[in-house]
């Protein structure tokens, strides 16, 4: 049996990992028990020495002292506020409203709408459950297929791990020892491009199967004009407006709080 755990430590310590998750414990708790647990194993085995484990503290102060790891629980946070003040909620239905007369409307706004959570929380779990309890149940509704719905939802909720800032670039900056903005730099191409790949998805399987997903009828559109019109003028004109004022105030201060500015002005 001893010479069978020795041969074999590392897939039974990942078994026993995948056991923990599957019984419901938490990711944190089932990493640490199940480290300490082959640990303390390894060390009765004579695999490992005991003056490992005297690292132990300065190997968790160590993480806990990295400034880029901080970004971590700091973007996990935003994103929580984000799903539980009810503004991930608001932004889907507008850009639903926006997108609504056009086939396959709200499968766009469910694209667009990920693409803005992940550069916002840059938390796959976040971005999904919003999307996923909001929009599924509308994109039903209103007779889109099951298959399509669910697909864009997971797919576009899966840009966090991608589209800047994520949580997945900033471990990888921090184990490969490069900076978190040129991650961000390399990765923010690519990441447009999965988005802008996902909606042409969604325009090809309009024109091949325009009855997975059709338009939103006129009774649906509810954010309207006095008038009575759809509003796009006005979007665009605010849309140019802010446009306009972040050029202009690139050339004063940060781009960042250019296009702060910018948003409040519109």
């Amino acid at each position: 049996m001893t010479a069978f755990l020795i041969a074999n430590m590392a897939p039974i310590m990942f078994g026993a990992l995948v056991l923990l998750l599957l019984l419901g414990y938490p990711v944190a708790f089932s990493l640490a028990a199940n480290g300490l647990f082959f640990g303390l194993l390894a060390i009765d085995l004579g695999l490992l020495t005991p003056a490992l484990l005297q690292a132990l503290p300065e190997r968790v102060f160590g993480i806990m002292r990295n400034d880029t790891l901080l970004a971590i629980p700091f973007f996990t946070f935003m994103g929580l506020i984000l799903e539980r003040s009810g503004m991930a909620e608001d932004l889907l239905e507008t850009i639903g409203q926006m997108f609504g007369p056009v086939r396959g409307g709200l499968a766009y706004a469910v694209v667009f709408v990920g693409a803005l959570l992940a550069a916002t929380t840059g938390v796959v779990a976040a971005s999904v459950i919003s999307m996923g309890l909001i929009s599924l149940p509308i994109m039903l509704r209103y007779g889109y297929d099951r298959r399509l719905a669910a697909g864009v939802i997971t797919a576009s909720g899966t840009l966090a791990q991608i589209i800047p800032p994520s949580l997945v670039l900033i471990v990888m900056a921090d184990q490969l020892g490069r900076s978190v903005g040129d991650m961000y730099e390399g990765a923010f191409i690519p990441g447009l491009s999965l988005a802008a790949l996902y909606a042409v998805y969604v325009l090809v399987m309009t024109l091949v199967k325009p009855d997975w997903a059709p338009a939103l009828p006129y009774d649906a559109l509810t954010l309207r004009e006095d008038n009575d019109k759809a509003g796009y003028p006005s979007l665009l004109a605010i849309v140019l407006a802010a446009v306009i004022a972040a050029v202009l105030l690139t050339r004063t201060m940060h781009p960042i709080c250019a296009a702060g500015l910018a948003g409040l002005r519109a």
